[in-house]
């Protein structure tokens, strides 16, 4: 067994079916070398291992039998899925399931031109593409598959090293009328080169990272990062019946044995021998009241299976494991939250999030609306065309009415549909429209003065969002608001306003509003690390809702570590696994002294399930600087520089790996080396304002105070809406005794942002300190107006008043 090292760690690491029960990859990788007597250590460990956890049921023997089997009891189910976009995620190329044009057809983007073409080899016709590979040049590529089907069908390249690639030039399987029938590229308003992190080669357009496991069932990524590759496999190419309800084995047992004997079979399994039985809906029903003449349903909902079961792809998260048992959802994900790069502040998507995120904010889903109220699940069409599939809940004559909507009704045909009022539409990758599942009311009112979109304004182009919210405030004798109320605290917090830190917690505390929302908020109080939003914390982290524990340990990360201990030690209870990870992340460096063995063995496991999950992502160097960042906390520095560094060699663009590593050389003493790393992410990043603010202090602290003021200025002038880059810089140059070069600094701030409480203590003290008390006075009293109960300033008012 010794000398079969390879096939043990293949077996029964990267194949087993939770590979995350080996206690450490460490142990495994000890049998490569060592000594005998090691070897022998190790593999008893190992054994052990294994044999607890089958003794207690930990491995999931149930076992994949594919839809052929599933057909011989469910064929209408079967057949209705052989025609969607499941069955279609990805497939083998052939004459069959490719749809883009090979005749010799090429496409020119920034003097690009790619070719695709055909192969005929032994009577087999292939399909091939010549375009820029990782150096730059023309390459010859076979398509190894297909990649989706409509609007837009995609193709994936095999490259070494187990990795399928996507081509970043697509072919719109829309109609010729729709604009279809032509390649394009993903990216047509930038010329991306081979170096770039977006070029199809890269690690942003890898298959089996971002894609693979929502296009195939059973999937098993298999990463290995000493060799810096992949062993990815999967039971079905495509979505299946098993990506959804399981594997099928013992659910084939019990049926067979439920012909005969229901009695027995379901005493002998459970679930009908399913791990995620999707039966919540069964004898559903949706009544109308007879007051308000809308829609509620009979029987509350007592779970959330069907939901997280689609929210595994139909999200914007994060994965941490293989995921073989399918809930719940955040034992296997961390969602994402509301943040400013997703979304805009009242919830509108802004990026693609993929529906879950958007869904869960909505009336709907409170109501208990699940997605197979609307959608097929086995054809992935609406249940009914248009707004019918509306009016099966919602009575038709009313929402329909000109009373309802104002706009032009001919017939029993209206200007305008549900959608294009509640669900308005976005763009994504250039043609593929998705809309947004918030369902919320329109709020023009909103979009004055912001980013913020809004559905008037996408049809009515020519006229400005205070038209359209009084156009709306005309029709409805008032201002339409609706269920989602916290764009203003999110928004506030983005805009810096001295406002936010009160609306964020008053948004924290409203359960009439969305969890996600609220656990937006929640997350956004690091920011604002004082006693009441610790207190504000502290009640959150025993929410039912596992989204707003996890917000509010996140949250923790800015306070004191007193705080952080007392607060989430609790949480490394906790049933939710990316809760108790986050705990264990903030608690990884307490001493273990005076500790419980019960507590010291829980805090191994979650310790453990977080490196788990960083190495389950081992080839994304968000997951290395996770690791080095947590080996820091450890005191553990050489591990957290090698970590460091393999992010560094994973994608050499990524900032925070740069950062993260001066940091870390800065405060172990190797400041010179902290230097140098920050100026070799800037040879190949070279406009990148953080890097440039990182080697500004680096010069500080090197008391180069020429070369800093020059990278800090730099900094500031790439990225004129950090203030905080402003600030540093402008404090900078005020110690070197160029305070009328702070003071244009700071002032061209407070201009986009005039209630900045830090940019006018600075405006006052410099003004004070250089002697110039009256400018001095107007920033105490702007302060006033921001801050009327605070004792400081108006003792500062009166002893500039008395200087004046």
């Amino acid at each position: 067994t010794i000398k079969n090292t390879e096939t043990l760690i293949n077996r029964y690491y990267y194949k087993s079916p939770l590979p995350g029960m080996i206690s450490d990859k460490v142990l495994i990788f000890g049998l490569a070398g060592g000594s005998h007597y090691m070897k022998v250590l190790i593999l008893t460990s190992l054994f052990f291992l294994f044999n607890n956890a089958l003794a207690q049921n930990n491995f999931n023997n149930n076992q994949y039998v594919g839809y052929e089997v599933c057909a011989s009891c469910h064929q209408d189910e079967v057949k209705q899925w052989q025609d969607s976009h499941h069955n279609k995620a990805m497939q083998h190329a052939d004459h069959q399931t490719v749809l883009g044009n090979f005749n010799q057809k090429t496409f020119e983007n920034y003097g690009l031109i790619t070719t695709f073409y055909k192969k005929t080899v032994e009577e087999k016709i292939q399909y091939w593409v010549k375009t820029d590979g990782p150096d730059g040049k023309l390459q010859d590529y076979e398509i190894k598959y297909t990649f989706g089907v409509y609007p837009l069908q995609q193709y994936l390249i095999e490259f070494p090293g187990g990795r399928l690639q996507a081509l970043d030039i697509a072919w719109d399987s829309r109609t010729k009328d729709q604009g279809g029938q032509r390649w394009y590229h993903l990216h047509p308003d930038e010329k991306i080169t081979s170096d770039d992190v977006l070029h199809w080669t890269g690690p942003n357009m890898n298959w089996n990272y971002m894609c693979a496991f929502c296009h195939s069932t059973n999937l098993e990524k298999n990463y290995q990062l000493e060799t810096d590759s992949y062993q990815t496999s999967w039971f079905e190419m495509n979505v299946s019946c098993e990506a959804c309800h399981g594997p099928a084995e013992k659910h084939i047992q019990w049926a067979k044995l439920a012909a005969t004997d229901i009695k027995k079979a379901d005493k002998d399994f459970k679930q009908q021998g399913l791990n995620n039985v999707l039966n919540e809906r069964k004898n559903i029903q949706w009544n109308i009241d007879a007051t308000t003449k809308k829609p509620y349903r009979v029987q509350n909902k007592q779970s959330n299976h069907e939901i997280e079961t689609c929210a595994r792809c139909h999200s914007r998260r994060s994965q941490l494991s293989e995921d073989k048992i399918h809930q719940p959802f955040m034992n296997s994900f961390r969602p994402a939250r509301l943040t400013s790069g997703l979304y805009y502040a009242d919830g509108q998507p802004k990026d693609e999030v993929y529906v879950y995120g958007s869904f869960i904010q909505s009336k709907m889903y409170h109501a208990g609306v699940t997605c197979s109220d609307c959608h097929n699940p086995h054809s992935n069409e609406l249940k009914l065309p248009g707004d019918q599939v509306c009016n099966q809940c919602h009575i038709a004559e009313t929402y329909r009415s000109e009373k309802h909507h104002h706009h032009k009704v001919k017939g029993q045909q209206s200007d305008v549909s549900c959608i294009d009022c509640h669900m308005s539409a976005t763009i994504y990758m250039g043609v593929d429209v998705r809309n947004d599942h918030s369902f919320r009311i329109p709020r023009p009112d909103l979009s004055d003065g912001t980013d913020i979109p809004n559905a008037c304004n996408k049809c009515h182009t020519v006229n400005t969002a205070k038209w359209s919210a009084q156009r709306l405030k005309d029709w409805y004798k008032k201002s339409p608001v609706g269920m989602q109320q916290f764009a203003g605290a999110l928004s506030a917090h983005q805009q810096q306003q001295v406002i936010a830190e009160k609306q964020l917690h008053d948004l924290i505390g409203d359960k009439n509003q969305p969890a996600i929302a609220r656990a937006t908020a929640l997350g956004l109080l690091a920011n604002y690390p004082d006693e009441q939003s610790l207190r504000l914390i502290k009640s959150q982290l025993k929410d039912t809702e596992p989204m707003m524990r996890l917000a509010g340990l996140e949250a923790l990360s800015s306070f004191d570590k007193r705080s952080q201990v007392t607060l989430a030690f609790p949480l490394i209870y906790d049933d939710i696994i990316s809760v108790r990870m986050e705990a264990g992340r903030l608690l990884a460096s307490i001493p273990k002294g005076q500790l419980s063995n019960k507590d010291i063995k829980q805090l191994k496991k979650v310790e453990q399930e977080y490196l788990n999950a960083q190495l389950f992502n081992a080839e994304r160097p968000e997951s290395q600087v996770n690791l080095a960042n947590y080996y820091f906390e450890l005191k553990k520095f050489k591990q957290s520089e090698m970590a460091f560094q393999q992010a560094i060699k994973l994608q050499n663009q990524f900032i925070p790996a740069y950062i993260g590593l001066a940091q870390l050389l800065s405060q172990t003493g190797r400041e010179n080396e902290a230097n140098s790393i920050l100026k070799k992410g800037l040879s190949i990043n070279p406009n990148n304002s953080d890097l440039h603010h990182s080697l500004g202090l680096s010069y500080i602290r090197q008391k180069n105070t020429e070369m800093a003021l020059e990278q800090l200025q730099i900094a500031a002038s790439h990225a004129e809406e950090n203030t905080r880059y402003q600030y540093v810089y402008a404090v900078a140059l005020n110690t070197v005794g160029q305070t009328e070069n702070a003071l244009m600094v700071l002032n061209h701030v407070l201009e986009n942002n005039p209630q900045n409480i830090e940019i006018l203590i600075a405006l006052l003290s410099f003004n004070r300190d250089s002697g110039n008390y009256p400018a001095a006075l107007n920033y105490a009293k702007k302060l006033k107006m921001i801050m009327p109960d605070n004792v400081d300033i108006q003792n500062l008012i009166r002893e500039l008043s008395n200087k004046k």
